[in-house]
């Protein structure tokens, strides 16, 4: 299934300039529009982060940090220049830093960053994608630009590595991917992916959630989960906000140790369009996985699964593993 992007409901902390238009649009979730011919006082209005021209009037290069919304590895790196054609980077390179806490950026100008992409051309108007091996966690990127320019947006694509430390001995959403929660597999995806009703907030709109193709023939449609950490969930809370004419007619919960044999959790219940449900489990049983049935199809907007863990065993180790060795 597709890495989250860790950058979502992140922060951009920092940049050495934005004159032509402004640093926070990098981590708009929605794609950048372009409208010909609207202009402000510092010239065509772009939807993205645009510096002014440095080339062969001064030394150096542009930057901008961001505080990623979610610690985690970083598998892929999207450095989208859509609508800059005259005016985007000629290359650019990423590091990053792994910090605890909550640092300002004067804090991490002294903290260790190590490079999860080399310096690469890019290309104006398209997606610059990169894959990345590095094997640290990471909490804050810094994209530099040679020598200046624009660009739309950042995504960081990676896989949820939370702190044990803020989840021990705590019920917590044993899905949500800030927690680590993962889609593994799914019967259906056509207009958005399963991976939607696991990210933070309310869905703002309609393809902000998991919505199927319409079904033609009796089946269900399903998608299936890695909790965060085995627990015993205790509360479920199935969202349909904004499917109106399309939300499920029921859904069913099922719970699994190892995500092949399967136990239920909550029987097959009714759901009513544009409404948030919540719901009490009362197996008492251990899962590490949970499917969740769509009958017959349709959309859901917010998943949550409530629960306190029994271990936190696994996540300790691969926060250890992941933690960057500093020199």
């Amino acid at each position: 299934m597709p890495d989250h992007d860790l950058a979502a409901h992140g922060t951009v902390m920092a940049a050495s300039d934005e004159f032509f238009a402004d640093k926070e649009n990098l981590l708009n979730p929605a794609p950048a529009t372009f409208q010909p011919h609207t202009f402000t006082p510092k010239g065509q209005q772009y939807d993205g982060w645009e510096t002014r021209r440095r080339f062969g009037r001064a030394d150096g290069h542009d930057w901008v940090m961001v505080r990623l919304g979610t610690a985690g590895l970083v598998r892929s790196v999207n450095v989208d220049t859509a609508h800059f054609l005259g005016n985007y980077p000629e290359s650019c390179w990423l590091e990053a830093t792994c910090a605890d806490g909550y640092p300002g950026p004067a804090d991490l100008a002294s903290a260790h960053w190590f490079p999860l992409v080399a310096s690469s051309p890019l290309k104006g108007g398209s997606d610059n994608l990169f894959d990345v091996d590095v094997p640290w966690r990471v909490t804050h990127v810094r994209l530099h630009i040679v020598p200046d320019g624009g660009v739309a947006r950042l995504r960081v694509f990676g896989e949820a590595v939370p702190d044990p430390r803020d989840l021990e001995d705590i019920p917590f959403d044993l899905v949500a991917a800030l927690n680590g929660g993962t889609v593994v597999d799914c019967s259906d995806g056509f207009f958005s992916p399963p991976s939607n009703m696991l990210q933070p907030g309310e869905s703002r709109f309609m393809a902000d959630g998991w919505e199927t193709a319409r079904r033609r023939a009796p089946a269900h449609d399903w998608a299936s989960i890695r909790l965060a950490s085995p627990a015993v969930p205790v509360v479920a809370e199935i969202s349909t906000r904004h499917y109106r004419g399309n939300s499920p007619d029921r859904i069913a919960l099922s719970g699994s140790a190892d995500g092949r044999s399967w136990f239920p959790l909550l029987a097959e219940t009714p759901v009513q369009p544009d409404t948030l449900h919540r719901f009490r489990i009362t197996t008492p049983h251990e899962a590490s996985y949970v499917r969740l049935d769509s009958h017959p199809d349709g959309g859901i907007a917010r998943f949550r699964l409530y629960g306190k863990p029994t271990s936190l065993d696994d996540l300790i180790a691969r926060w250890r593993a992941t933690t960057p060795m500093i020199p």
